[in-house]
């Protein structure tokens, strides 16, 4: 297939080669790859679905002439999850995770690395430089390999040595450099430039661009085949696309590259809308997000990035930002930042309550989400593809913080024990014999289990539970249980029934209640519960943190 490469400042096209970085014309190094769309059309509506699910299945718009099976590690063809706990808990349904994890080495990097290796070995390019903050690096690695090209990685001197260790096991060259990204970066360039080498650079490679495109391919493809296809106002079929794009940011490229691919599916007629970007960045560097809420045309650098996810610790996104606004703005999308603390938090609710382990970046993503849902810009029947770009291994001691394990200690066995008496004991340090009890009284199964799991993603308690009113008292009255968290629309009892119960009964009148109810109360609904119980949430608000400091302050 053919295609041509053409500047997006002077629009002056060329034919591609991996060795020429800039423009013939006026040296800029942005430029993008054109392709003939219609023939693709063509192509694609006669031969995509007898393809298989990976990223070579969008080979006609792929910047490589020739394709090379023999390098494929099976990249690309990622599941869509649909994140059900996660999205009764943020009253959000339609959210779905792009795992990334399950890429050949683990992060969404497999696919920038494999497009840009077969480039350069289609270029008969053998020696290249690449600045990481690890998962770039460890693609890149993996595919040099399988490529025979010798890789320079530049990293910074707080990439965890696990990582390091991963680079150096494939073969690559580890350079450490005492500094921060955007320091190892110039470091890298100036290297590449010395020696003549082919050096990655980020957003404005085009290979990079491209091989991010094929996730927004793929997502509409899972979408359309999860929900069937959109009929347009003028009848047409076309794929379905997403309402929201969420992916955590370091220099931009994901979005950019995820934007043109959307818009290529559009200009051929294949999708009628283009999603809304949220690019999310760490609070603690976050000059795309900063600079956007400021209005300013140009970021204004981060020179001393304050966070410990120093994947995401690009202090100086250049034109990045510029670019990558204009897709922001055009979709009617929002940067947004969040804190350290927040995705850390946000990778413990995603593992506790989706069984997905992610690394840090992508807990910036999903905190991200959260903020944008709670602020409505998001809405609740909005159609949410976030992008988990990788995965944690391992997890880092400071994200677990302290007390993450319990220790057992078999005891020595003497004549008076019995070997029972011994496992029991040992087990008693893991399973103290009581936890608090907090029950649970709902009659809907899907809000007891999703206040279950928030439960038990925040500590150890024992959950009871109960699905109607009468059912809930008698529960109550039998284990007193340190904190009841009550439904008020319920059959056989309602909730202002149970309370009162409750009240009338000098065993149970001091237990606290915090009432969960799906509907607004009346003014004299209000009143009758003032003075009875401790806390009124609505069932939207689970997620706040509201509602766990109110539980810990009431079983303390």
């Amino acid at each position: 297939m053919s295609f041509v490469i053409k500047c997006m400042d002077c629009n002056h096209t060329t034919n591609y080669y991996p060795s020429s970085t800039t423009c013939p014309r006026c040296d800029s190094q942005w430029r993008e790859v054109e392709y003939d769309y219609e023939e693709v059309k063509k192509i694609w509506e006669t031969q995509l679905k007898n393809r298989n699910f990976n990223l070579w299945r969008y080979k006609e718009l792929l910047p490589i002439r020739n394709p090379n099976p023999a390098l494929s590690l099976g990249e690309g063809g990622t599941p869509l999850i649909q994140a059900v706990n996660l999205g009764l808990m943020l009253g959000c349904q339609n959210l779905y995770i792009k795992d990334e994890r399950q890429g050949p080495t683990s992060s969404f990097k497999d696919r920038q690395a494999s497009i840009t290796i077969s480039a350069l070995k289609e270029a008969g390019i053998t020696e290249m430089v690449a600045a990481s903050t690890g998962n770039v690096a460890i693609a890149y690695s993996a595919y040099a390999a399988r490529a025979g090209i010798k890789l320079w990685a530049f990293v910074t001197s707080l990439v965890p040595a696990v990582k390091m260790r991963e680079i150096a096991l494939y073969g690559s060259q580890v350079v450490k450099v005492t500094g921060s990204y955007d320091q190892a970066k110039q470091v890298a360039s100036e290297f590449a430039r010395q020696r003549n080498l082919y050096q990655d650079m980020g957003a404005r490679t085009i290979t990079s661009i491209e091989a991010m495109k094929t996730i927004a391919f793929e997502i509409a493809e899972q979408l359309t085949n999860l929900h069937g296809p959109v009929i347009t106002e003028d009848g047409r079929s076309v794929m379905r696309t997403p309402d929201w794009y969420v992916q955590a940011i370091s220099g931009g490229m994901g979005p950019i590259g995820v934007y043109k691919g959307f818009r290529e599916l559009k200009q051929m007629g294949m999708i009628d809308k283009i999603p809304a970007l949220a690019p999310i960045q760490a609070a603690g560097c976050a000059p795309m997000a900063d600079s956007w809420k400021q209005g300013l045309e140009t970021a204004t650098p981060v020179k001393n990035p304050k966070t410990h996810i120093e994947t995401l610790a690009t202090g100086d996104p250049g034109r990045a930002y510029q670019v990558l606004k204009s897709r922001v703005d055009e979709t009617h999308g929002a940067f947004e930042s969040v804190s350290d603390e927040d995705a850390f938090r946000a990778m413990h609710v995603l593992a506790k309550m989706e069984g997905i382990s992610a690394e840090p970046a992508a807990g910036v993503a999903f905190a991200g989400l959260f903020q944008l849902i709670r602020a409505g810009i998001i809405k609740p029947t909005d159609t949410v593809v976030i992008n988990c770009t990788g995965h944690t291994m391992p997890a880092e001691q400071f994200i677990l913080g302290d007390n993450w394990t319990r220790d057992v200690v078999f005891p020595t066995a003497t004549k008076l024990d019995t070997p029972e008496d011994g496992l029991l004991s040992a087990l008693n340090q893991v399973a103290p014999e009581r936890f608090p009890k907090i029950a649970i009284v709902e009659d809907t199964l899907e809000a007891r289990r999703l206040i279950r799991r928030i439960l038990q993603s925040q500590g150890s308690f024992t959950i009871l539970e109960a699905s109607n009113g009468r059912e809930g008292l008698d529960l109550i009255q039998k284990e007193l249980p340190d904190l009841v968290i009550l439904d008020m629309m319920m059959p056989e009892m309602d909730g202002f029934s149970v309370i009162e119960a409750l009240k009338a009964n000098p065993q149970t009148a001091s237990i606290p209640v915090i009432v969960a109810t799906a509907k607004e109360l009346t003014m004299d609904e209000k009143k009758r519960l003032d003075g009875q119980i401790q806390a009124l949430m609505q069932k939207g608000d689970f997620l706040n943190d509201e509602f766990l400091d109110e539980v810990r302050s009431l079983i303390k």
